[in-house]
């Protein structure tokens, strides 16, 4: 398994060094990741408790990385955490079961679908 710390630790560095050759991109990436913080509709725990779920959907590990750390930093327990992936989990699955209609369509509208 990954080592999550290091890991972590690894890419923080690697985005300061592209902050460093393009500054405006990671100044509009700060600027966004942190635009739901301002309006204090969500308390911080729950909004990483969405990144967790998010970070699974869209398959990106140095989210997961670096959205424990913070979920857990602000109180997230492992069942809290556990139930925001449930959400993913469904969520994909119901993706997939969305999908799986569109190409059933797809067929349906194929022309060799009206010979067969």
């Amino acid at each position: 398994m990954l080592d999550w710390n290091d890991y972590r630790k690894e890419l923080v560095g690697r985005i300061g060094d592209l902050g460093k050759l393009t500054p405006q991109t990671l100044t509009g990436y700060k600027t966004l990741s942190g635009a739901g913080a301002q309006t204090g509709h969500l308390e911080g725990k729950t909004r990483e408790l969405i990144a967790l779920a998010v970070a699974v959907t869209t398959r990106c590990d140095g989210c997961i990385a670096v959205h424990v750390d913070a979920a857990l930093k602000l109180g997230a327990s492992r069942e809290e955490i556990a139930e925001a992936l449930g959400v993913a989990v469904a969520l994909n699955a119901g993706a997939a079961m969305v999908y799986s209609a569109r190409v059933l369509d797809a067929v349906a509208a194929h022309p060799s679908a009206a010979a067969g």
